[in-house]
């Protein structure tokens, strides 16, 4: 299977720049992946498709202030985006700089308030410590910048600290909000639980990798970028539950919530634990756990379109993206939603 078959033109002006007015605002496009059939909704309109006994996972993930800029001590402007978070002092990161620094070297940023040691090259990343008392989560809230995706084009604003947050985030360790989730308020969540359906959780930190295009000519010889999950075990009974029922159905809200169930299932039934996972989902993957996900549209030849089209086929997915195009659904991150039925 080639990377080109998951490429697609996409009008720059689709690429949406800001958030609509309201979570609840956006356009919902429902795909069934057994029919091939596209309905054009609201995004209000998501409860008309649940039912008594269905289940929603949510990715609970928070986003951190992971950027931040300053200088090398040996001169030179620097620009650092923490992607993982290691311990209390340590963290993984990308270093943009003119020349690449080097291990033992120094980073002055935030205007010199942060003092952070080059200790080793580790690939793309660098592992970095930071110089203080303080915690690196509490440092990022205190002096880094939102990491809005690469194609938003402009500098993060107020709102853009809590819009590019879902309302239910709580575990701190993103570089990229779970998009899908975005688009839900308090309010839509409590008439959600009061349909009988049950909400439940999962964690996968994302990372900046996800917004990375696949460079490998054939899908087999690209390398899926490792990013780390937990499922509860509430969340396992939950889904449970919903399948003992006869009639409930597991929705993923976010591919990053699907990555992690059909992970904790990787060895045939669904369980309980954490970890690193660099499970890759292209057409072809038999799904172990989910059965309807809802998501945002995605990028030309990224994993994550390569993802929806393995649960909604292929031609399902590049016919629901020409009609979403035609339509002028808004595109991205701060863009529309989806809802897919699996195909198979």
């Amino acid at each position: 299977m080639k990377t080109a078959d998951f490429d697609f033109d996409l009008p720059p002006e689709l690429i949406a720049q800001f958030p609509s007015e309201r979570r609840r605002d956006s356009r919902l496009l429902y795909l069934d992946g057994t029919t091939g059939k596209c309905t054009d909704a609201q995004f209000a309109d998501l409860l008309r498709y649940l039912k008594n006994d269905d289940v929603l996972v949510f990715n609970d993930t928070r986003v951190i202030k992971a950027r931040l800029h300053g200088s090398k001590d040996s001169g030179g402007r620097v620009e650092v985006l923490v992607e993982r978070v290691l311990d209390t002092h340590h963290a993984l990161a990308h270093v943009r700089a003119s020349h690449a620094p080097k291990t033992g070297s120094q980073l002055v940023l935030a205007g010199g308030a942060l003092s952070v040691r080059v200790l080793e090259r580790q690939g793309e990343l660098y592992r970095l410590e930071f110089e203080s008392a303080d915690s690196i989560f509490d440092l990022l809230e205190r002096y880094g910048a939102l990491p809005l995706p690469p194609y938003i084009l402009r500098h993060p604003a107020s709102q853009d600290d809590s819009r590019y947050q879902t309302v239910y985030a709580r575990e701190p360790g993103a570089v990229a909000a779970p998009t899908a989730g975005l688009h839900f308020d308090e309010a839509m969540l409590e008439e959600i639980r009061n349909l009988g359906v049950s909400i439940a959780h999962v964690t996968l930190h994302v990372g900046a990798g996800t917004f990375q295009p696949v460079r490998a000519e054939n899908l087999a010889e690209h390398k899926m970028h490792s990013e780390w999950y937990s499922v509860p075990q509430a969340t396992v009974d939950a889904i449970r539950r919903a399948k003992e029922s006869g009639g409930g159905r597991v929705m993923a809200v976010g591919t990053t919530s699907l990555r992690a169930l059909e992970a904790a299932a990787s060895q045939g039934e669904l369980s309980a634990g954490f970890g690193e996972t660099n499970i890759f989902i292209f057409p072809g993957y038999r799904f172990k756990v989910v059965e309807r996900l809802l998501t945002n549209f995605h990028l030309p030849k990224s994993t994550l379109l390569m993802l929806v089209s393995a649960f909604g086929g292929m031609e399902n997915i590049r016919k629901a993206y020409q009609h979403a195009i035609e339509a002028r659904y808004r595109f991205f991150s701060y863009g529309d939603a989806m809802l897919i039925e699996r195909s198979v």
